[in-house]
């Protein structure tokens, strides 16, 4: 056993210093566990199903790893001695250990529940966990062991799902719904969202990539959800994928269906970023070639003219953001009219793309945005290369991106799923490598059993910081 001593002096920077764990170089150097005998040998107890007197049938024994004891830093170990009994009414076997233990476990419920928590909670990778509980807890857990335990924690969860998150989720329902699909290799997740509360209240994995029909039986099922607690849907957003439009009339009727702004958005600045780089193409096609070394006084003007290209290639890619910023100051201003001398066209592109902006001010209604998109596709199609580059402007989907502008309350973005699926792809990333559609239901109800217990955590540690800053008569660091 190997433990590194401080070679540092005391400084006035106040406790806190890194200090790694105790190393252990053989097996034998191990801490020895510490043993805790048990005794649940009855001679007779009531059966759990009639409640008819069993007699004891057998005696057998059984070793336990429990949460180690931190003051000594050893492992904990109970030695349990338990009688199994035998009900003759009810013609089955049966022992008092089940509040200690799983049935056929090597491990304590405590240890169970933490290992549960820490990987549902934290969001760590199995490995980690492992290490947490030995470091911390003295106790060890093969990685394997926790996966299992996270699987049948995940099955349990997915059960519970009507029975208790969707109560809690739906309680606040606030009429608005933000919907979207993942994929995950040859699967793919459904989720449907609170778009003001950001409560996942629905989702579905298959185990093919959705059809019409997948979403129409996906909204089917959360339209019963809602009439069955007598809640209505006041609107949607969706990106603009082409899944959702049938389905939502099908469905939900006449309801406001709003295109993600933030998508479209997404789309026309990626068409103007596409055209700067051929502009910058254009002018590295347009550079003179010369020789290798000093440039003789014929090429000295050519040289010239190839560093003023060269310098107008790197401006415009280190200032391309400029063109898609949404607000510029003085300065930004000055640098994109520098870096656009001599091309009218670019200096275009960024006119309309305020203008662009001005469509999804919250301060217009939805008729008056739509006015202003058709003047502005009018003055699209007067310049050619302008009116190619733009094609995505003259789509239906950013008419259907303005809908957000008649309703106060509806959301212009689906930000709420999308949150959703950056978490989804931060556990794809850290916690489980091979994925099957029963796990990945799993993983995702106890994320949202998570999310239903996060107001508690919250409260809690509200609690405790309240608590420790009360007055007791003297200040700790």
């Amino acid at each position: 056993m190997k433990k590194a001593k401080s070679t540092t002096q005391p400084s006035s920077l106040g406790p806190g210093e890194y200090w790694p764990d105790v190393i252990f170089s053989e097996s034998r150097e191990l801490p020895s566990p510490k043993i805790v005998r048990q005794s649940r040998n009855y001679d007779q107890r009531p059966c759990p199903r009639c409640g008819y007197g069993a007699y004891r049938d057998h005696v057998f024994e059984r070793v336990l790893h429990d949460i180690g004891d931190l003051a000594s830093g050893r492992p904990r170990e109970i030695h349990l001695t338990y009688s199994q009994h035998y009900c003759t009414h009810c013609q089955t076997y049966f022992s008092d250990t089940a509040d200690l233990a799983p049935p056929r476990s090597r491990y304590t419920h405590r240890v169970v529940d933490l290992s549960v928590r820490l990987v549902a909670e934290d969001g760590l990778p199995y490995r980690a966990v492992s290490w947490l509980l030995w470091q911390d807890h003295r106790v060890f857990v093969p990685f394997a062991t926790l996966q299992n335990w996270a699987e049948a924690a995940g099955q349990r969860a997915h059960q519970q799902l009507d029975l208790e998150y969707l109560e809690w989720a739906l309680a606040d329902f606030s009429g608005y719904i933000a919907a979207d699909e993942l994929y995950d290799g040859p699967f793919c997740v459904l989720s449907i969202v609170d778009n003001r509360t950001f409560k996942r209240v629905a989702y579905q994995v298959l185990d093919h990539d959705p059809t019409h029909e997948d979403i129409v039986a996906f909204f089917r099922r959360f339209q019963a959800a809602l009439e069955a607690r007598h809640l209505t849907l006041q609107g949607i957003t969706t990106d603009g994928s082409a899944l959702y439009p049938a389905a939502i009339t099908t469905v939900f009727g006449n309801i406001p269906h709003q295109i993600c702004e933030f998508h479209i958005l997404a789309t026309l600045t990626q068409a103007v970023l596409r055209a700067v780089a051929k502009v910058r193409k254009s002018l590295a096609d347009r550079k003179p070639h010369l020789r290798r070394g000093r440039p003789s006084q014929q090429t000295r003007k050519l040289a010239q003219q190839r560093e003023r290209l060269e310098q107008k290639i790197s401006d415009l890619f280190t200032d391309r953001h400029l063109f898609v910023q949404r607000t510029l100051t003085s300065s930004e201003r000055n640098t994109l009219l520098r870096i656009t001398r001599g091309l009218p066209h670019l200096r275009t592109l960024r006119d309309i793309m305020d203008e662009v902006y001005r469509l999804f001010d919250r301060r217009c209604r939805t008729q008056t945005a739509l006015t202003k998109l058709a003047h502005l596709r009018q003055r699209v199609q007067r310049f050619t290369s302008v009116g190619k580059t733009l094609q995505a402007l003259f789509s239906a989907n950013v008419e259907k991106a303005l809908t957000f502008l008649d309703d106060r309350l509806l959301p212009a973005t689906s930000n709420a799923v999308e949150r959703g699926n950056r978490r989804y792809r931060k556990m794809q990333k850290t916690i489980y490598r091979a994925r099957t559609q029963a796990h990945i239901v799993g993983r995702l109800a106890l994320d949202l059993f998570r999310d239903m217990f996060a107001p508690a955590r919250t409260s809690i540690m509200q609690r405790l910081h309240l608590s420790r800053a009360a007055p007791t008569g003297g200040a700790t660091r």
